[in-house]
């Protein structure tokens, strides 16, 4: 008889997530100026339309698939901090992506995990 054998997810490394950040954030932006300039929106006006572009991005992206578009591109995964199998909801994925954008909960870190992972009770792993 033979057991699964469940890898050990270390937590991504905050270089790893500011990339994936930096991604994300250069993909709405032209997805929203991509908008602007074809007349679908007036404009955007303080980066708004981008950073409300990143919120539901983040969130969708991250119930869905485990990760917002930049973590995907780098590699990096968002797990349930105390089952990593299961999927985040898309109501904590939410919670985190509108903490990543008052960006500083990303900056405080306990064990490992920002202060948006706490809250939504996440982890941000390197797989």
């Amino acid at each position: 008889m033979t057991s699964a054998v469940t890898p050990t997810l270390e937590n991504a490394s905050w270089g790893r997530r500011i990339l994936a950040l930096v991604v994300d954030w250069f993909a709405c932006l032209a997805v929203v100026e991509g908008l602007v300039a074809v007349g679908v929106l007036g404009s955007n006006p303080n980066g708004l339309g981008t950073l409300g572009l990143f919120v539901l991005e983040s969130a969708l992206f991250t119930a869905t698939t485990g990760g917002s578009f930049g973590k995907l591109v780098t590699r990096v995964r968002v797990v349930d901090h105390r089952d990593p199998s299961r999927p985040v909801s898309l109501l904590r994925a939410l919670l985190r992506s509108v903490l990543v954008a008052l960006l500083v909960p990303p900056l405080l870190t306990f064990d490992g995990r920002g202060v948006h992972d706490l809250a939504a009770g996440t982890r941000t792993v390197t797989i």
